[in-house]
């Protein structure tokens, strides 16, 4: 387990700026989930919501597509597995919840 806070506005109104998330590494993404990732151009880690599995890797968007300075697949294509971190399990701060996937 990892923890991540999660910084920008890109996922609202799921996660916002301060929360703090606990990642599983090694968990089973599917469609839906809310995964950490490292951005495929730049040094720092990224939260998305998974929406499909391609050959390249998975297709990550933000939730909030009208957030200042989103960066996602819109902008990089599919991000290769092997840059994914995990698929968030639990917000456990502020408020703790486990409504972070598909239903």
């Amino acid at each position: 387990m990892r923890a991540v806070e999660v910084t920008g506005e890109s996922m609202l109104p799921a996660l916002r700026p301060g929360d703090w998330l606990l990642v599983r590494s090694g968990a089973r993404i599917v469609p839906g989930s809310v995964v950490v990732a490292r951005h495929p151009h730049r040094n720092l880690l990224i939260v998305k919501r998974a929406v499909r599995h391609e050959a390249d890797g998975w297709w990550l968007e933000s939730d909030n597509q009208r957030a200042a300075g989103r960066q996602d697949s819109w902008d990089f294509g599919a991000v290769p597995d092997a840059l994914i971190v995990g698929r968030v399990v639990l917000r456990y701060w502020p408020k703790p919840s486990l409504r972070l996937g598909p239903p």
